[in-house]
């Protein structure tokens, strides 16, 4: 499998069969994810080519492994588990296509959008068997990293996390965040998405074991933090409604709103206050001088420029043109 140079090799390695001789690229593959993640034994599902990529980006201690693949089988035998000096868990987004994962007696799978956790420590076979073409996030989980934020002597199997009525969509929109932006944030700051992330399934995980009522506060505040996140990343949309960020993680509309009015505002508050916000900096930005104040109202979702410059007074006390002037 060919590696492709990257300007941060520390910091992240990928390979690509592409190029490779049909019989030569299943070799390859192997070797490749026995290094991005710990030893495996793949098992091809076909005889001929095998085209697949491997991606590996740290997140401080941890590791994110990005990689597209045809069907196949993986396994984790115990002489893999002997041949390997770290303990982890691998919690798996499904991108694309559908994969089984067995452990211990026990079978789930994850379809597209879904998000499992299993133990590197225990036999396992994964069934990528649904779909021309497959993808995975695979976060790489330090065993300690996990265990420290669980009840002792907790047994943690092999689950479908995303499942979770509180916590569950939130860990789908943070490791799909992660998976998308990873190499856009500085490596800091995605070990602390990571961590993130892994306090949300720590909460899933040991649910079982605590009262769920004691949680709801805690959850809630968690859910609209969510929710503010996936209406900022929409702000620019125009026409911005309930409906698109309820779907955006997984909630009802009714619950949007419920969850705004515990902060003290309404959806379309929230939203106008924001892309307020926004052209506010782009007017005081040098950068933005000669764009014209409608056209920056537009880029913020705006589509009337009077209603844009009447809550801007309400706002901030003076026109957009006098903002941008300097005047108080």
């Amino acid at each position: 499998m060919q590696q492709i140079e990257r300007a941060t090799p520390s910091r992240q390695s990928a390979w690509n069969t592409a190029g490779l001789r049909q019989n030569e690229q299943f070799a390859y593959y192997r070797e490749a994810i026995c290094q991005a993640f710990m030893n495996l034994t793949p098992e091809p599902m076909a005889a001929a080519g095998f085209p697949a990529s491997v991606e590996n980006i740290r997140l401080g201690k941890a590791a994110l492994n990005r990689v597209s693949f045809p069907a196949h089988v993986v396994r984790r035998s115990a002489a893999d588990i002997a041949a390997s000096d770290r303990s982890c868990f691998y919690l798996n987004l499904k991108l694309a296509g559908r994969c089984r994962i067995q452990q211990d007696g026990r079978e789930i799978s994850l379809s597209s959008g879904q998000v499992g956790i299993f133990d590197s420590d225990r036999q396992f076979a994964l069934l990528h068997d649904h779909g021309p073409q497959l993808r995975v996030a695979s976060f790489w989980v330090p065993a300690e990293v996990l265990r420290e934020r669980l009840p002792a002597s907790f047994d943690v199997g092999a689950s479908r996390v995303s499942d979770d009525p509180f916590v569950g969509h939130l860990i789908v929109e943070t490791a799909r965040t992660l998976s998308d932006g990873a190499l856009r944030m500085t490596e800091d700051d995605g070990a602390r998405l990571f961590r993130a992330l892994i306090e949300l399934v720590a909460v899933s995980l040991s649910r079982r074991s605590r009262s769920g009522t004691a949680e709801a506060g805690s959850l809630a505040d968690v859910t609209t933090l969510a929710l503010k996140r996936a209406i900022r990343r929409k702000l620019r949309e125009p026409g911005l409604a309930v409906v698109d960020v309820a779907d955006a993680i997984g909630i009802s509309e009714r619950y949007v709103h419920k969850l705004l009015a515990r902060s003290g505002v309404s959806f379309t508050d929230y939203v106008i206050d924001r892309r307020l916000d926004g052209a506010a900096g782009d007017l005081k930005d040098s950068a933005m001088a000669d764009r014209a104040i409608g056209a920056i109202a537009f880029d913020w979702g705006f589509s009337d420029l009077s209603h844009f410059t009447r809550r801007f007074k309400q706002r901030f006390g003076c026109r957009p043109r006098d903002w941008r002037a300097g005047s108080p």
